[in-house]
């Protein structure tokens, strides 16, 4: 620090917040550390009394927080990403639109190996609405060298949100209950709500019976109609009566995994038919309001190819609480 007479300040930096008491009407901080003192400034801190000023002498690579900060969050935000400066050194980092939340992890991590950078986000693959805080990111001390942002900026963007797609969904229905009338399904309807939800549209409805070659019929009928991704409900169960997977096998599906680490979910079966993704709904995704559905689906419909690997890792975080009062997604669920 050094001391500036006021009328020499311009231009340097405060090295302490400074109080100004107006009596009757205001008392508290009128100029922060790390404000940059203006033209305008000069007659406002004749008037609190100042004379002298303590300031930061900053080298000609300093580079203040805000700045720092704005930086920063501007190289890590990849599409539909919105930047909010809050002052003192902080940025947020906001939806742009309503979709899935896709973080690189390894990259969040590489950018906060550098003890002088902040980065804190939600956890990702999560459905975020327009407005939504994703991320915040300020540097810690009150400035810092131009290499340490420089290092921040190489990291590249790492945060974007993924509009989902609007898909032509084709839905199979199994079971020899439903195939004769034995009893009413219920699942389509649920099923085309929830569709509905996520912006996508149950184009048609086939039954089929516990038959293999019923089933996969009915999901080559979908592909010819230009199905984008196919869902076939019932018969998901080792029953030997249920016969789904086995007919979704015959349809010429590459299998990328039959059964998941997940509660309610367990049963789940995920292939893909060329590009189109078939998903293999146990009955839980009727019963319970949140299941392997919510964890999946929404990145299929943003586009995402969904592997095996990246289903396995779901174990981690893939039990459902079964709370009272649902509060997904601000929950545990699906977060590894």
């Amino acid at each position: 620090m050094k001391t500036v007479l006021v009328e020499n300040a311009v231009g340097t930096v405060l090295a302490h917040d400074l109080t100004q008491i107006i009596p009757g009407e205001f008392k508290g901080s009128r100029f922060q550390k790390g404000h940059v003192v203006e033209e305008s400034d000069i007659p406002v801190l004749l008037s609190m009394g100042k004379k002298h000023l303590f300031v930061l002498e900053l080298g000609a690579d300093d580079v203040h927080e805000d700045d720092a900060a704005r930086r920063i969050a501007a190289a890590t935000a990849g599409a539909n990403i919105d930047l909010l400066p809050k002052g003192e050194g902080k940025v947020e980092l906001r939806a742009a639109c309503d979709g899935l939340l896709k973080i690189d992890v390894d990259k969040l991590e590489a950018l906060i190996e550098d003890d002088e950078v902040m980065f804190a986000a939600i956890h990702e693959n999560v459905m975020v609405r327009k407005g939504e805080q994703l991320a915040g990111t300020r540097v810690i001390p009150l400035f810092v060298k131009e290499a340490v942002v420089r290092r921040a900026e190489s990291v590249g963007p790492f945060v974007e949100v993924k509009p989902l797609r609007p898909l032509k969904v084709g839905l199979v229905t199994t079971g020899s209950e439903i195939y004769h009338h034995l009893i009413e399904d219920k699942f389509g309807d649920i099923l085309r709500r929830k569709f509905e939800a996520l912006g996508s549209t149950v184009f048609e409805q086939l039954f089929a019976d516990d038959d293999d070659q019923m089933i996969a019929d009915c999901i080559g009928s979908l592909q010819a109609r230009g199905a984008d991704l196919i869902a076939v409900t019932g018969g998901m169960s080792v029953d030997p009566d249920d016969r789904t997977p086995a007919g979704i096998r015959r349809a010429g599906v590459q299998i990328e995994t039959y059964g998941a680490p997940i509660l309610p979910g367990a049963m789940f079966l995920l292939g893909y038919l060329g590009e189109i993704p078939v998903v293999g709904l146990p009955g839980c995704v009727m019963y319970h309001k949140v299941s392997v559905f919510d964890l999946i689906v929404p990145r299929l419909l943003a586009g995402e190819r969904v592997t095996r690997k990246a289903v396995k890792k779901l174990g981690h975080g893939g039990l459902c609480r079964n709370c009272q009062t649902c509060t997904y997604p601000n929950c545990g669920f699906g977060k590894g």
